[in-house]
């Protein structure tokens, strides 16, 4: 799926959400704690919203971020060809993070596919309390940062961290890297927004 595609799924998608819980732009805006600007622009497909954007639009809703990014899920096996993934990130030098499956709330479970170019760094915000994060090097070597704690994995290592602290990973080598991010986000929507529009 192009990059501009993605978008308008996206946007589709949170105007969807919004509108199913009779939220207006701004109660959605200030739930998620993103401008109502930035709100007008993904719900218009107007833009590509960061990762942290998506987490935050998709806690905001209490739905996960695979609902925004993938079609509904129904009991069946859901089948994600290679190349089909959803690209939520692209860094400069090339690097992508490749979201390519996810389940339902209330316990999401996300898989995605990371290449990090060499020099390039993603600084990640803390997502929601109690998630966790689980990653293996695939090919060259990572360094991860979570809280002050740093880390360095090569080939075949693997390292489990909480993921509602602050973290980054770092490629300082000059070759790629690649590695497999499984993110675990508990309780997705249990604290769901009901409350009512302010004037």
């Amino acid at each position: 799926m192009s990059t501009e595609s993605l978008a308008r799924v996206i946007g589709t998608r949170v105007k969807q959400q919004r509108k199913s819980r009779e939220w207006t732009l701004d109660q959605l805006a200030g739930f998620a704690g993103v401008s109502r600007r930035m709100l007008v622009n993904v719900e218009q497909g107007a833009v590509n919203p960061s990762v942290g954007t998506l987490l935050l639009l998709s806690d905001a809703l209490g739905i996960g971020l695979p609902a925004l990014v993938e079609p509904p899920a129904s009991r069946a096996a859901k089948l994600t060809r290679s190349g089909q993934g959803a690209v939520l990130w692209t860094g400069d030098a090339g690097g992508r993070g490749v979201l390519v499956a996810g389940t339902e709330p209330p316990d999401v479970v996300e898989l995605w596919d990371w290449t990090l170019a060499p020099g390039e760094r993603h600084d990640s915000e803390a997502h929601s309390e109690g998630t966790r994060e689980l990653l293996h090097v695939q090919d060259g070597a990572v360094a991860i940062e979570v809280g002050g704690d740093h880390y360095d994995l090569a080939k075949g290592d693997a390292l489990s961290f909480p993921g509602d602290a602050p973290h980054a990973y770092i490629n300082s080598t000059d070759v790629p890297t690649r590695f497999s991010l499984t993110v675990f986000e508990p309780g997705v929507g249990a604290t769901h927004r009901t409350e009512t529009p302010n004037a």
